[in-house]
């Protein structure tokens, strides 16, 4: 019950405004993760940017299982395997972001499509999680069970030998 996994691997890449560069960020997010994203929408007006309340803007694929995994592993060393302490949250969650989709490997770059930047976010939980989503009877996480920041840290050292750095300084699994 105590063995922390992966939930999910979700991806995003935002464009700010919709029509062909939405399509194209698609297509690579189609190229990427091998899924069909999907497209958000704007939750309000910003003037400033031109983008209006309802807008499409961005596309998202969501990962989970194996196939996350290994994804995960891909992207990491995009960012060369290395994350920041402030990446991680109080929850156990982390997020990156990747500056040039080339940077994956097994990624080609495509002249008519061009180069995207992404997110990427890391969802983590432990089981028994499930019983704070179900239908039926929801209930609270006991506070021994939750995922601390310390605990992700850990997990994303040993399971995906990444080093973490704070402040400049590296840190993993031996500094408590």
């Amino acid at each position: 019950m105590r063995e922390i996994r992966i939930e999910k691997v979700t991806v995003n890449i935002g464009v700010g405004k919709s029509g062909e560069p939405l399509e194209k960020a698609k297509k690579v997010l189609q190229q990427i993760t091998r899924k069909t994203p999907c497209q958000r929408d704007a939750k309000r007006t910003v003037k400033d940017w031109g983008i209006r309340k309802g807008e499409p803007i961005s596309c998202i694929v969501t990962l989970r299982g194996k196939e996350s995994e290994s994804f995960l592993k891909r992207a990491m060393e995009a960012v060369g395997n290395k994350l920041k302490e402030s990446c991680f949250d109080d929850y156990g969650n982390f997020a990156f972001g990747i500056k040039e989709h080339i940077d994956i490997p097994d990624t080609k770059y495509v002249p008519e499509i061009g180069i995207f930047g992404m997110n990427v976010n890391v969802t983590l939980e432990r089981r028994g999680y499930r019983i704070k989503k179900r239908a039926r009877r929801t209930s609270a996480i006991g506070k021994k069970h939750i995922i601390t920041k310390q605990e992700a840290i850990d997990f994303a050292a040993s399971r995906l030998q990444a080093n973490i750095t704070r402040e400049g300084i590296t840190i993993g699994e031996t500094e408590a």
